[in-house]
């Protein structure tokens, strides 16, 4: 589908989504949805473009919030209340996410002590994030089961539920597959099935990346499906963020200059991994470019260098699979760059973000926001 487009009519640098491959996910969730059973709500933090609400409300169960500013901008672009799951609550924004929300998870007990009175008193359904103690997750960064998590409460310390708690909620998945969700799942049963008769709802969290091309769906479903007959009395609730836009649009950049040095030839672009693509850097992956690949040997080597003045903002190598080395001026299309980009970029050195653009089924590039120096001048102060 990419490469049919006309990169040249694309703004640069630019986030570009493509409603037909955001439509491809929705229906894959549309059917796990259906034929599990399940709730599946659409996590705000991998991505949060307000302009695409209305699809992503009508092929999903609800939204989930991580802070007042996701729970607001969901009741007003999607017009519901939020499950809301934040590591931390603070009193000045309590009341306020308490009226956004439908159902609310705490991260402690001392959380939940706290503020657990005022959410049932406003008629939200109250849960407690679990801790597992287990993952599949090889990066740290994105473990939240590792000894020292500050994040979920550990069975030895939830001897007994707290009155008013309706729903456990445990997240260690992270673009995880069905064998992943079903190890956890074991060691969830294991720790803390002895609550699951005085709850009404669990929440599966995130990590299911059920609209990859090599996610088994039928083996999710199945799963699903045997959890649920086991304890026919809880909702199920999953709420991915990435499966939603996973593989939907590209990061559209322009070779400004090339650099080499050291025997390493370095496309100099217009925007930045660190600034515009930080899990390249911290997680780390490498993402596929249209019309590149990994370089064989004998194959021109290339880098990609970012714009800020961060020294390793840059990533490699690839190939062009025709042989040809991009000069200054040619487009560079990230592919995978619509979750977990636009809500993590940064104004680092006052690089110019891209722009967001909606290539709709018509083919027309819609462009729905751009930035310029007042962005960056209203943020610094």
């Amino acid at each position: 589908m990419l490469r049919g487009w006309d990169l040249e009519s694309v703004p640069t640098p630019a986030y570009v989504i493509d409603e037909d491959m955001l439509r491809l996910n929705l229906s894959a969730i549309d059917e796990v949805r259906a034929r599990a059973g399940v709730s599946i709500i659409v996590a705000l933090k991998a991505n949060a473009t307000w302009h695409l609400f209305d699809m992503l409300k009508a092929h999903s169960s609800g939204a989930t919030a991580s802070s007042l500013a996701e729970a607001r901008l969901v009741n007003e672009f999607m017009g519901i209340k939020v499950h809301t799951y934040a590591p931390v609550y603070v009193e000045e924004e309590i009341d306020e996410i308490l009226a956004l929300s439908s159902h609310i998870t705490f991260n402690s007990l001392t959380q939940y002590a706290r503020y657990g009175e005022r959410a049932r008193s406003a008629g939200v359904s109250c849960g407690l994030r679990v801790n597992p103690e287990y993952s599949t997750v090889a990066t740290d960064l994105y473990n939240p089961c590792i000894p020292e998590s500050r994040l979920g409460i550990r069975s030895v310390d939830l001897e007994t539920l707290p009155a008013g708690i309706e729903g456990l909620h445990f997240h260690s998945l992270c673009e995880s597959r069905p064998d992943d969700l079903e190890a956890t799942l074991a060691a969830l049963e294991s720790r803390f099935a002895r609550h699951f008769d005085r709850i009404k709802w669990i929440n599966f969290g995130g990590g299911h990346l059920m609209t990859h091309k090599d996610y088994d769906r039928e083996r999710l479903v199945d799963i699903l499906c045997r959890f649920r007959s086991r304890y026919p009395h809880l909702e199920v609730i999953l709420e991915p963020g990435s499966a939603f836009t996973w593989d939907s649009g590209i990061l559209v950049a322009r070779v400004e200059d090339v650099v080499r040095n050291g025997g390493r030839t370095t496309l100099m672009l217009n925007v930045s991994f660190a600034c515009h693509m930080p899990d390249c850097l911290e997680m780390p992956y490498k993402p596929a470019i249209v019309g590149m690949h990994d370089p064989k040997e004998g194959e021109e080597a290339l880098w990609m260098g970012g714009n800020s003045c961060l020294a390793g903002d840059m990533y490699g190598a690839w190939a062009t699979d025709d042989g040809h080395r991009p000069s200054v001026g040619e487009r560079i299309a990230f592919r995978d760059m619509v979750h977990y980009t636009m809500v993590k970029t940064t104004m680092f050195n006052g690089v110019s973000h891209p722009a967001i653009v909606l290539r709709t089924s018509a083919g027309e590039m819609r462009v729905l926001r751009r930035y310029d120096y007042n962005d960056y001048k209203q943020r610094m102060g």
